[in-house]
């Protein structure tokens, strides 16, 4: 049966809005130290927070398996409302290093309740055409992640807590557009009971574990990538003597790859998941490679190749999520995309906390080669990945 044509638009609309509080607090940093005293070490704090949160938020969920046995709108629709009232702490005037690090967890752990089930709820209504679908889903999360850079970086930001108000009434609003518009889809297939030892049974499968391990190289560079860009324009900035702007650059960057993962899911149907993300995982492995060099170039070349990372580094996910999804039995597509989730943002901790502890190590210049492991262990599972 073929789903009605607004229902993928409503998903894409849901979790575009749902997403935006990801990466608000980081759109706001200088605000955040004046009110808690931090210096810079206030990045790697910031965002590992909400990704150490959405681990544990991932790992609650695919152990209890609620996108499984509950109805994944309904639940989308309540991590959506706890989601935009962990954000709204950022406003408080006598926020604390503490509270601010636990309104970032809670943020994270709710999240859990957003991306991987908005997946779960598109895997339940698309399934020949998954990847494209996943495209744009995804898309619409990397567009969600840079709507904080873009409003703090735009004419019609007016203080940091126009940022926290726009992105918490958003993701209130796309709670409610997909829990009254979206029901269970046509391939739902509900689990009625816990099966606890589901998730790690689930690596015995080949594909599902090349596929994963390939995701898992993914995320080793993406998210410290999408952190540190403001860093590397601002060191570029202070060694070419220009004046770039951080905050819409970085929103540019970002949204480049949300236009990628439409365009990657186009390009799934006609060359296949797998290929699609080995190509884009390799481009933005050698961007990595490369990064030593960019620093020394002009800014329209910087600029120019920094955009193609922006696009490269995102255009693998929803494939890797649908490589991921395509090895599952329906009755665990939840789970298995919450488990992978979940291991997969515990390794973005590690390389936004080792990126972070060595800048003033090896310098701004080199920072950028270590994400470089991760597309290097990526594309040494996924070539072995055995497409249908």
């Amino acid at each position: 049966m073929k789903p009605k044509p607004y229902i993928l638009p409503i998903i894409i609309i849901a979790q575009f809005a749902c997403t935006s509080p990801w990466f608000a607090g980081n759109s706001i940093l200088g605000e955040l130290i004046i009110k808690t005293g931090l210096g810079p070490e206030i990045v790697g704090y910031v965002t590992s927070s909400v990704q150490f949160g959405f681990i544990t938020g991932t790992l609650v969920f695919a152990l209890l398996m609620l996108a499984d046995r509950f109805s994944p709108s309904k639940v989308f629709m309540i991590c959506a409302f706890l989601t935009a009232l962990c954000n709204l702490y950022l406003i408080s005037e006598t926020i604390s290093t503490w509270s601010l690090l636990s309104a970032r967890f809670g943020t994270g752990f709710f999240l859990a309740g957003i991306y991987p089930v908005g997946m779960k709820i598109a895997a339940d209504y698309y399934e020949k055409s998954l990847g494209k679908a996943l495209g744009f889903l995804v898309g619409a999360l990397v567009l969600g992640t840079a709507l904080p850079f873009l409003i703090n970086g735009s004419n019609f930001n007016h203080s940091p807590n126009s940022v926290i108000y726009t992105t918490s009434g958003l993701t209130i609003f796309g709670g409610i557009l997909l829990y009254t518009l979206v029901p269970n889809g046509p391939f739902r297939k509900k689990s009625t009971h816990l099966k606890l030892s589901a998730g790690p049974r689930l690596f015995q499968i080949t594909n599902f574990r090349k596929a994963a391990f390939g995701y898992f190289g993914h995320m080793w560079e993406l998210y410290a990538f999408w952190a540190f860009t403001p860093f590397a324009l601002t060191f570029f900035n202070s060694i070419s003597g220009k004046d770039i702007s951080v905050p819409l650059w970085t929103g540019i960057v970002i949204t480049l790859g949300a236009i990628s993962c439409a365009i990657g899911g186009m390009l799934s149907q006609r060359y296949g998941s797998k290929r699609v993300a080995f190509t884009a995982l390799s481009i933005s492995g050698l961007c990595c490679l490369l990064s030593p060099v960019l620093f020394l170039s002009s800014s329209p070349l910087f600029l120019g190749v920094w955009c193609l990372w922006g696009m490269a580094v995102t255009a693998d996910s929803p494939q890797f999520s649908n490589l991921v999804a395509s090895a599952l039995p329906s009755e665990l597509k939840g789970t298995g995309l919450t488990l992978v989730n979940c291991i997969g943002f515990a390794v973005t901790i590690v390389s936004i906390q080792l990126l972070s502890s060595l800048t003033l190590a090896i310098g701004p210049k080199y920072l950028f080669l270590l994400l470089a492991l991760g597309p290097v262990f990526g594309l040494s599972h996924l070539k072995d990945h055995k497409t249908d």
